[in-house]
Parts: structure tokens; C-alpha cells; sequence
């Protein structure tokens, strides 16, 4: 698996995820402190999130962090 491959399949588990919440891309971001458009780039495998950010996301999500990374 590639760098891009990656990021593109941590996005979609993101999405995924999120969905069944029934949140929004600005529901995630305010309940990580990020901004839309950051969420937006993460979730379109377009940014390489750090392990602090990853962990930022599963807290909001409130899923384990291997949830996010486990395909």
C-alpha cells in the first residue's frame, strides 16, 4: 500500500464512521477543534494526519483509535 493509498483509505474509514454518527464534516471538525476545510483535506486523503490528530478524531468519534486504521 502506498503513502496516498493510505491516507485516501483513513479518510473513507473517517467518513464512514462519521455517517453513522449522522455528523456532518463540521459537527467532526468543531468537536476536534478543527476548522471544515481541514476535515474536508483529511477525509480526501489529501493531508498525511499525524497520530495526535488520528487520536483527536477517534476521541470525538469515540471509537478506539485502531478503528480508524484497522481495514
Amino acid at each position: 500500500m502506498t503513502k496516498d493509498q493510505l491516507k485516501k483509505k483513513i479518510g473513507q474509514r473517517i467518513i464512514e464512521i462519521r455517517k453513522q454518527k449522522g455528523w456532518s464534516q463540521s459537527d467532526l471538525a468543531r468537536a476536534c477543534g478543527k476548522d471544515r476545510q481541514a476535515m474536508e483535506k483529511l477525509e480526501n486523503g489529501k493531508v498525511n494526519p499525524t497520530i495526535y490528530t488520528l487520536l483527536e478524531i477517534s476521541k470525538a468519534l469515540d471509537v478506539p483509535l485502531n478503528k480508524l486504521v484497522d481495514f
